[in-house]
């Protein structure tokens, strides 16, 4: 009979690194986890930051414990690092320095891996199902033995929830990232698993993240997840709050490509905190999943207009690109300003294939967004077409994609934003328009404060920039030299 995967759910209800560094290396025993070679540790650290961002990221806690079980547990280890690429733009230095990780990574002599600094390499995929058959990845990701999976458990506005395989989209850098970004997100997740899977899984659901990724509602759930295998330990963090496995799509594919189980009678649920204890507790733990024209149709002077979307897996919504980009967007206002949804100027958003007239009103400024978005109409008496630049992922090359560099795209997008500031509508080129693109433009149309220049991050966050791109440099010279 063929062995279950084992997934644990432990009891832990603060962040106190000896605690859970002990229920670490205790699950690693039960689990039998020996990492060995070249050991990489990925936490989930998109965003971080103590006061504006304080549960977007695997806390330093959880990863002072983790270093330290796997130290303890490690046999012939060559190196136990710590990599990660935060969120599309900022400087993983600059996430690091936020979330605390520095002083963890001295306290262990743990080396580093910023993979926004280090040489990207390419990857062939073979199962053939993948949306395309090479994929660009960190060297250190390339060349790790043991890969441990340190997500954080959050819900998310695109993809319901970001747990283990969700996790996967920050091993990518910048210029590949955004890649199938799009429709194609949730096969963009399970492409990622056939070029590395984790050996060895830990969630931080301490306190659980809500509604969106980047400023998520604190949960406290108090709770370790580990396991084995990305797929099942997704598929009991679904149970756990209350989400059919079928409706996590990128489980789904990952799943039927044989990555591992999605059904909970595969899976051999233990540890200390019963799955039927944890879902009384999270009965009321909530996501975000509505449309964007549902989401701001109350309470703002944003309003949107969705249209059709190339795609026929998904033509009635676009959930991994521009819409869900707007809405963290705005969540990052709410997080900087929170009178942003009272104070912003009438913005009317459109995205996606639009067919006839729309009801815009005088007073409103109009952003198209996304390379896919079309519509042809009038605005103020004029005669305006919008037409279609998408491409398939067939038809983009992932060596040919341009640069997403913090510096470059702020440059490209301030100079569209002055470039159009006196025509009756903008139009945002992207597939997707970024977040941080996003943030622009609504900054520009809605006459709010741009967060991206907030004196609280600004001198920081630049600081951080020039050091990524010192490092790069040199790292790219030794390794080429």
């Amino acid at each position: 009979m063929e062995t279950r995967h084992k997934v644990l759910i432990m009891r832990c209800d603060g962040y106190d690194p000896d605690v859970i560094g002990g229920i670490i290396k205790e699950g690693m025993e039960e689990l039998g986890v020996v990492p060995t070679g070249k050991v990489l540790l990925k936490p989930n650290v998109v965003i971080a930051h103590p006061q504006l961002f304080p549960h977007a990221f695997t806390r330093k806690e959880f990863l002072d414990g983790a270093i330290w079980a796997a130290k303890a547990r490690a046999e012939n280890a060559m190196e136990i690092a710590v990599g990660e690429r935060c969120g599309i733009t900022m400087p993983t230095r600059w996430a690091f320095k936020n979330a605390g990780y520095p002083e963890v990574l001295k306290k262990h002599r743990t080396k580093a891996y910023y993979f926004d600094e280090v040489k990207q390499v390419p990857v062939n995929l073979e199962s053939g199902a993948a949306l395309r058959n090479t994929m660009f990845f960190p060297k250190p990701i390339a060349e790790t033995d043991f890969l441990i999976n340190l997500p954080k458990f959050k819900a998310h506005p695109w993809c319901r929830l970001t747990l283990s395989l969700k996790n996967f989209i920050g091993i990518q850098d910048d210029r590949h990232r955004l890649v199938d970004h799009n429709v194609f997100l949730e096969h963009k997740i399970a492409d990622l698993q056939e070029a590395i899977q984790p050996k060895f899984i830990a969630i931080d659901a301490i306190t659980a993240g809500q509604k969106m990724m980047l400023t998520p509602t604190p949960f406290h759930m108090g709770a370790i997840v580990m396991g084995t295998n990305s797929c099942a330990v997704d598929t009991v963090g679904c149970h756990m709050v209350h989400v059919d496995p079928e409706d996590l799509i990128h489980l789904k594919h990952a799943s039927a490509r044989g990555l591992g189980p999605m059904d909970i009678d595969e899976i051999e649920v233990s540890g200390d905190f019963p799955l039927e204890e944890v879902r009384e507790r999270t009965k009321n733990f909530e996501f975000c999943l509505e449309t964007i024209d549902k989401y701001f149709s109350d309470g703002t002077n944003l309003r949107c207009t969705v249209g059709k979307f190339p795609e026929k897996h998904s033509s009635d919504y676009c959930w991994g690109g521009c819409p869900g980009a707007l809405q963290e967007a705005m969540h990052l206002f709410d997080a900087f300003h929170p009178d942003a949804r009272q104070t912003i100027k009438k913005v009317h958003y459109v995205v996606g294939r639009v067919e006839g007239p729309i009801a815009f009103e005088k007073d409103e400024k109009i952003l198209f967004a996304g390379n896919c978005t079309s519509w042809k109409g009038e605005i103020n008496g004029k005669d305006v077409t919008i037409e279609s630049s998408y491409k398939s992922p067939r038809a983009v090359d992932e060596r040919k994609t341009k640069t997403n560099d913090m510096l470059v795209k702020t440059l490209a997008t301030l100079w569209s934003c002055l470039r159009q500031r006196k025509s009756d509508y903008v139009r945002a080129k992207g597939c997707p328009v970024s977040v941080g693109d996003h943030v622009h433009y609504l900054s520009m149309l809605g006459k709010l404060k741009n967060v991206n220049f907030d004196p609280r991050i600004v001198v920081s966050l630049n600081v951080a920039y020039w050091k990524m791109r010192f490092f790069r440099a040199v790292n790219r010279w030794l390794t080429d030299g």
